[in-house]
């Protein structure tokens, strides 16, 4: 009984919760309701984790290096495109990088910024793939906790963004997100390609640090709404959620950092993300 009264009360602030969602994204795939991906995202937990697997325990490691080469390289044009976009409805047009608000209007700039915002939060599907693939070729020491979180938790926390923010200060995170991988794609994509192109692959060692000024950038940049005097940004709890998730990868980096190159104690494997990952390709 007192589950159900629960169950019930939560409903109730659901359906009052939704009321203020944005309504430019009605019709928008997966924006209906955060039930969808939760599926979504709960298949690709127990696969990644328990099935996947048990599948692979008896079975030869896939090569998969033309597949994995086709899809790190649409990743890189993806992230390519979407930072042109982020640009386009707002970084670049407008943005002030203080106090930059939501645009809930439908002129062409806010639209688009919309679709953009969308796109994001799509791609974070796609790049399960990076999970699976391991799964596929055996590498199931790369599929940490960590790995597996960051993956889950960015599209399921973007449904919210995308819903109630599509834009504003709380997209700058998204902006660097996508040049970055741009960055790791590209090296990814060269990795697959095999051994003659290793020798492309020089900038290798400044991976880490593009990481690391991309998690200081971020924590930084939404940090700064709390030393502002006054700034009415729509939703806060976005900016708090973005600000610890920021700082949280900012130290698990600093981390990394200290012991591969402070104490020259380099881990074992490279990180992705703030996730220890190799694509060991």
């Amino acid at each position: 009984m007192a589950f159900s009264n629960l169950t019930s009360k939560a409903a109730l602030l659901y359906d009052e919760w939704i009321k203020h969602a944005d309504p430019r994204v009605e019709g928008f795939l997966l924006m209906s309701s955060p039930v969808p991906q939760t599926i979504i995202i709960g298949a690709y937990i127990y696969f990644v984790t328990s099935l996947g697997p048990k599948l692979m325990e008896n079975r030869k490691p896939f090569e998969l290096r033309q597949i994995m080469a086709f899809y790190n390289f649409g990743v890189v044009a993806l992230s390519v495109y979407l930072t042109y976009e982020f640009l386009m409805s707002g970084w670049a047009t407008g943005y002030s990088f203080r106090c930059d608000l939501v645009d809930y209007s439908k002129s062409p700039t806010a639209l688009r910024m919309v679709r953009t915002c969308w796109l994001y939060y799509f791609s974070k599907f796609i790049e399960l793939l990076d999970t699976i693939f391991f799964v596929l070729r055996k590498k199931e020491g790369q599929i940490t906790f960590l790995h597996v979180l960051h993956h889950s938790i960015m599209p399921w926390t973007w449904w919210f963004g995308v819903k109630f923010a599509a834009g504003g200060l709380g997209t700058f995170h998204a902006l660097l997100n996508c040049v970055v991988h741009v960055i790791m794609y590209s090296y990814y994509g060269l990795c697959s390609l095999g051994p003659a192109y290793y020798k492309y692959l020089w900038w290798k060692k400044h991976m880490t640090s593009i990481q690391l000024v991309q998690f200081l950038m971020v924590t930084v940049h939404i940090g700064q709404i709390y030393f502002m005097d006054d700034c009415p940004y729509q939703y806060p709890v976005f900016i708090f959620i973005i600000w610890l998730y920021g700082s949280m990868f900012l130290l698990l980096f600093l981390h990394f950092w200290y012991h591969a190159y402070t104490r020259g104690q380099r881990p074992p494997k490279t990180m992705k993300n703030g996730i220890s990952k190799s694509k060991d390709h």
